[in-house]
């Protein structure tokens, strides 16, 4: 079990993830969130004063005193109300990582979560009753508010949640899963329905899956970039680290360092070259791969920063005896980082597309589109055209959706960071450089045959044998379609 105290990393969602670990609470986490809750029910018991999101209104309805005999209905009303998501479903496996997050972000007692609550939530993450959440509804800005009311909802007995049946998940009725596994559900107390659909856990969610995403996407961009460099012949002496120690950025480095790696020893990368140089596709590996590289770490340490945070609002400082409203719960900055990270991912994703249009090209001793007898077949014509496309959606999915405002609650939220437009989009991003960079992957593998008998590198030739155990090579035409597919397959897997 992950006991959840002060921080938790990246790295560790991805095993508690991969490996289906359950979460708990610390001591310290426990005696955090009652001490937060229990000076809150002091203070309400002791003071008859408006403090925003606890005896008010929300929104533009914030002067709107409302009675102690209906604090807890407010609670429920405003899960109730908030909840208006629409569209697709958002995937379970993106619900769960919103479930840790929220858990995440009310451990550090500053939300007047009862314990309750917070172990409800636990209980959902280790049971796999997850949350039917929907994409559409979030503006970013007083957090996610719609997304993480739809996320609360079952634990007032309201809602539907997915939960795993004979393996697969199911869409159930909250109330009656409450049932089956007893549970009761939870009386919502003043404060609690603000720290619960207040925060940033919709986008943090997104960002993290997208994160997890493209560490391995952009080591697979490397290896697949080798493989299209030896079956188009290329030069090494772009990679010579006296390159890139007089421009020392450090993805671009990183990545001259991979590409001379994974190709060392390879009879092809050793052959006397005709060309003196390549294309920018092939020789500019290192600029744009390491682009993209130094901007996944800069996002990583923005999202790291945010999955340890409070979000929601008020905050309550018991130690100083303060209730603050603020705005952690904007967006802002990981609408602008989401945007970034779309940015640097399609760029993967174009450079992979034009290596692709080299190998089919019928250069370099290739035949044209990589087949035999081309003519009569038409071999890899077409996934470049598919590529193509993908590369093209990509740039219009990286439209920033942080530049974009909408005013809502009656002017009182008047500047919005559409955040979650910008998650839900670089999702998108990520699964169409799947998709790119399998088509490249299955024209460098078939390209790579033509330079037979020379061999790659080791590490290409394993990489290579490993993918012909679910594609094999393309003596004539026939459905490319499932090729791309068990492609894709073979990289996410």
């Amino acid at each position: 079990m992950y006991k959840i105290t002060t921080h938790i990393n990246i790295a560790e969602i991805k095993d508690i993830i991969k490996n289906n670990k359950e979460i708990g609470l610390s001591d310290d986490a426990k005696a955090r969130i009652e001490k937060c809750r229990n000076y809150l029910d002091a203070k309400l018991a002791n003071n008859d004063k408006p403090i925003y999101g606890i005896n008010t209104g929300f929104g533009s309805l914030h002067s709107t005193k409302i009675s102690n005999d209906n604090l807890e209905q407010l609670q429920e009303n405003l899960l109730l109300s908030h909840a208006c998501g629409t569209g697709d479903l958002v995937p379970h496996e993106i619900v769960k990582l919103m479930l840790l997050l929220k858990v995440q972000s009310l451990s550090y007692g500053h939300s007047a979560a009862q314990l309750a609550t917070v172990e409800r939530l636990i209980y959902f993450f280790n049971n796999n009753i997850l949350p039917v959440v929907y994409e559409l509804g979030s503006l970013g800005a007083s957090g996610d508010l719609a997304p993480l009311a739809h996320l609360s909802l079952p634990l007032i007995g309201e809602g539907k949640v997915w939960v795993k049946e004979n393996s697969t998940f199911e869409i159930r009725n909250a109330k009656l899963v409450l049932d089956k596994h007893n549970l009761q559900p939870i009386k919502l107390k003043s404060k609690e329905g603000l720290a619960l659909i207040n925060g940033t856990q919709f986008m943090s969610a997104y960002g993290v899956q997208c994160l997890l995403k493209t560490e391995k996407l952009s080591a697979m961009a490397d290896t697949i970039a080798c493989v299209s460099m030896d079956a188009f012949d290329c030069r090494l002496e772009p990679f010579n680290h006296l390159l890139h120690d007089v421009r020392p950025h450090k993805g671009q480095i990183e990545t001259a360092k991979n590409v001379l790696a994974i190709l060392e020893g390879s009879e092809i990368a050793k052959q006397p070259k005709v060309q003196v140089q390549d294309q920018y596709a092939f020789r500019c590996i290192p600029q744009v791969h390491g682009a993209s590289k130094d901007a996944f770490e800069h996002i990583h340490k923005i999202f790291s920063t945010e999955i340890n945070s409070v979000t929601d609002n008020p905050n309550v400082f018991a130690d100083e005896d303060l209730i603050l409203s603020g705005g952690n719960f904007h967006g802002q900055t990981l609408a602008i980082h989401l945007d970034f990270l779309a940015i640097a991912l399609a760029e993967l994703g174009s450079i992979s597309e034009r290596r692709t249009y080299q190998l089919i090209s019928g250069q370099r001793n290739l035949p044209a589109f990589l087949v035999s007898n081309p003519g009569l077949n038409s071999g890899m014509m077409i996934p470049q055209y598919t590529a193509a496309s993908i590369v093209s959606q990509n740039k219009q999915l990286c439209t920033p959706a942080s530049v974009d405002s909408i005013v809502s609650s009656n002017g009182q939220e008047d500047h919005v960071s559409m955040g979650a437009n910008a998650a839900t989009k670089c999702l998108r991003v990520v699964k169409n450089l799947e998709r790119i960079l399998a088509i490249e992957l299955l024209n460098a593998a078939q390209a790579l045959e033509f330079r037979r008998p020379l061999k790659s590198s080791a590490t290409i030739e394993a990489f290579v044998t490993e993918y012909r155990k679910q594609v094999s090579f393309v003596s004539q035409d026939r459905l490319l379609h499932d090729d791309i597919e068990k492609s894709v397959e073979f990289l996410v897997n």
